[in-house]
């Protein structure tokens, strides 16, 4: 009788092993597009789903990098930056709006021509950037630097490429992702000097509420479920994912993530998040509005942090990066949802 116990105990542990070995991962990785003789970090990426196009600020390099969105191949290189950081694709134009830390500037960039064509030049710090698509502006980080005790965004019109405002009063000298609603009206945003997502109404320029995050410090990552009414951010110190009501400013969920990350998406079909950081991405899966669980750690590579999913390709785009590693493979990364 004890054999036969035994014998089934074995068995019904081999058929878990054997289910849990058939499992499909979240995320598999289906092309690898090497980047030979780049170095240093690349950071955001920009979208053109009309010409299937894939663009991804090489900042050391000084070029923004395009590729094929469905194949993965890199196909032209645009040149002429002093530190590309993060851009917006203008598809009723086919230009593009490229935020430049190393010229302190914002360029307009013909993506007929792949050139430069237009320069606003802001203060200093110039780097993170988010596009309201109901009034068309673009809000880019500016006018801080390092030790300023605040900073602002300039308010750029995209329609004309004009410099038409600015949201001062930022605390500290910079800050790191933006968010805004599909109704235009708020923006949301990581406040990394003071430890707090910011919260600042478009149409008086002011902060509406600023939330305090739990026990953790340089947010990076962010995102919105509007649906859900939930804002989702990461930390790297320590590295977090911390889901916030957006009606109450109240932390629903914390759970740890991968570190370095520096992007995050929502893919809402599978009721998952993805945060890229350094070697792995994070995937998180929402039973609801309140409750989260992390179900993998996908290997992805060193500083792969810089990513982008595209929901109608059910595939998430990865940088490797290699910024403190001179043997690093730089490269980008496509995997596909399942």
């Amino acid at each position: 009788m004890r054999k036969s116990l035994k014998l089934c105990g074995m068995m019904l542990a081999l058929c878990a092993f054997a289910v849990n070995a058939q499992e499909k991962p979240p995320l598999k990785l289906v092309i690898t597009t090497p980047m030979p003789g780049f170095t240093g970090d690349f950071d955001h990426f920009g979208l053109d789903l009309k010409e299937n196009r894939l663009f991804l600020a090489a900042e050391e390099h000084k070029t923004v990098e395009v590729f094929d969105l469905r194949s993965g191949e890199r196909v032209h290189s645009i040149p002429g930056f002093g530190q590309p950081l993060m851009m917006i694709y203008l598809p009723e134009s086919n230009q593009m709006i490229v935020t430049d830390g190393g010229d302190s500037a914002v360029h307009l960039v013909d993506c007929k021509k792949y050139k430069i064509i237009k320069t606003i030049k802001l203060g200093e710090g110039v780097d993170h950037g988010v596009f309201n698509p109901i009034n068309k502006h673009y809000y880019v980080e500016s006018g801080g630097g390092s030790g300023a005790p605040n900073h602002a965004l300039a308010i750029i019109d995209t329609k004309s490429f004009k410099h038409v405002g600015d949201i001062t009063g930022l605390p500290g000298s910079s800050n790191e992702g933006m968010v805004i609603d599909r109704a235009g009206k708020k923006l949301y945003v990581n406040l990394t000097d003071t430890a707090e997502v910011g919260v600042i109404d478009l149409a008086s320029r002011q902060f509406v509420a600023r939330w305090p995050l739990p026990d953790a410090r340089e947010a990076h990552a962010i995102a919105l479920d509007e649906p859900q009414r939930r804002l989702f951010t990461a930390t790297r110190k320590p590295a977090k994912f911390i889901v916030f009501d957006t009606d109450s400013g109240k932390v629903v969920a914390s759970l740890p993530c991968v570190g370095v990350n520096s992007d995050m998406s929502v893919d809402a079909s599978r009721k998952r998040i993805y945060v890229t950081g350094s070697e792995t991405a994070s995937v998180f899966e929402q039973h609801d509005a309140d409750h989260y669980e992390h179900i993998a750690e996908v290997p992805t590579a060193y500083r792969a942090k810089s990513s982008i999913f595209v929901p109608n390709l059910k595939r998430l785009f990865v940088a490797a990066s290699g910024k403190g590693k001179p043997d690093a493979k730089l490269a980008l990364h496509v995997y596909e949802a399942q």
